[in-house]
């Protein structure tokens, strides 16, 4: 499996928490000895086009190193979601976040929608012709539900369980609809961790997200599936928590790592 990551992910573009120093470091320590790391180019303007309308992509060129990170994050999605297509689970590494981008509009950290960017070019290409988008990151992502906002192609689904347990039930379910899907795309947010913002989560339950996931591509669309960061914030337990996660999604069964 691989992670696609960038070296310009280290850089501290704004102030806010997604771009804070020390995140991408703290995944890369947990990653780096057990993942093939691989670097994307940045995604064209034609690519966001797919997404969004003119007036928000140069909204977002007037912070040139936003945009640069932006366009990097964006290619790194499409690429983890060209080789998922493939058949070869990767995941994203990449920040600015995204699914709270909307077409016209965005907030919460994002800039671009790198998921739908990834989704919207793999249907574009005739690579696939359905899509199931599974964001399990604390926050509703309405960016993503916005853009696919009555398509017959792509479903996306939030759990919203409001405890522990409940939580982990409506992953199961979405992961059983009925409507067809070629590609599982997750937007992989670890803010929902009993140490993070949503004191909700233990570590051991990404691994069980992970697994999910894995077993329901390999049932349903031929193993075909990819997840890209989105939310997580506290550093000191991030790193495990994306590790468990992959442990999980990963095609050799993970990495033998103890929660």
């Amino acid at each position: 499996m691989k992670v696609i990551f960038h070296p310009r992910f280290y850089e501290v573009y704004t102030s806010d928490p997604a771009a804070a120093s020390g995140r991408m470091e703290a995944i890369v320590k947990a990653l780096e000895k057990d993942f093939e790391f691989i670097e994307p180019e940045p995604a064209s303007e034609r690519d966001l086009q797919r997404v969004h309308g003119r007036q928000h992509i140069q909204s977002v060129k007037s912070d040139p190193l936003v945009y640069e990170i932006g366009l990097l994050a964006a290619g790194g999605a499409i690429l983890a979601g060209e080789l998922g297509c493939g058949g070869e689970p990767a995941f994203g590494l990449i920040r600015p976040p995204g699914h709270h981008a909307s077409p016209h509009s965005c907030w919460g950290f994002c800039y671009f929608n790198n998921i739908a960017i990834a989704i919207k070019k793999l249907l574009g290409e005739d690579k696939i012709k359905s899509a199931l988008i599974l964001d399990f990151d604390l926050h509703y992502g309405d960016g993503t539900a916005n853009t696919f906002n009555g398509s017959r192609e792509v479903s996306y689904f939030h759990p919203e369980g409001r405890n522990r347990q409940s939580f982990l039930n409506e992953v199961q379910t979405s992961l059983q609809t009925d409507k067809p899907f070629d590609i599982i795309g997750v937007s992989a947010g670890f803010d929902r961790h009993e140490e993070d913002w949503g004191g909700l989560l233990k570590t051991e339950d990404y691994l069980a997200i992970g697994k999910w996931v894995k077993q329901a591509s390999l049932e349903r669309c031929q193993g075909r599936r990819f997840a890209v960061l989105e939310g997580g914030y506290n550093h000191s337990v991030l790193g495990r928590n994306v590790i468990a996660f992959l442990e999980g999604f990963n095609n050799e069964g993970g990495v033998d790592k103890k929660w």
